[in-house]
């Protein structure tokens, strides 16, 4: 697709803003799982936690991952040897875990939202750091780009 080239700037720009956003999001609703644990259930707090979690997944982290894959996919399309490199392949990788991650802690609202508590509150604090080595490892291999052929 080489009538893409010429937008890729402008492709990876809205990339990295969608990347930004959806992270943001990835990184803060586990921590309000942990808060939204140690809340009575049903009580006031609970019922806030249940709003918050839901408005964070829908208007911000699902339109933000549906935007990453979109540009990141044109810029792939624009750049189509890239398949062919190693660091694409584990931030490829990276991103597919990352998308099942987000997956899980929709499952994960769902279920605080009827009134369950899934995992523990030690779970979730750890589960927090789950984004960031995702993102560690995707933005090491976009920057220094190892194992390229």
């Amino acid at each position: 697709m080489d009538w893409l080239a010429p937008f890729y700037n402008w492709l990876k720009v809205f990339h990295i803003l969608a990347f930004t956003a959806w992270m943001a999001g990835l990184l803060y609703l586990p921590r309000l799982f942990v808060y939204h644990f140690q809340a009575e259930p049903n009580g006031e707090a609970a019922r806030l936690f249940t709003v918050m979690e839901k408005k964070l997944l829908k208007l911000i982290m699902n339109p933000a991952m549906i935007a990453t894959w979109v540009f990141g996919l044109l810029m792939v399309a624009a750049m189509p040897d890239w398949g062919n490199d190693g660091w694409f392949i584990i931030k490829f990788v990276a991103v597919i875990i990352l998308s099942g991650f987000h997956g899980f802690l929709s499952a994960s609202r769902k279920k605080f939202a009827a009134g369950e508590k899934p995992r523990s509150e030690k779970f979730w604090r750890v589960a927090n750091e789950i984004p960031f080595g995702l993102m560690a490892i995707i933005v090491f291999m976009v920057i220094l780009k190892p194992l390229m052929q």
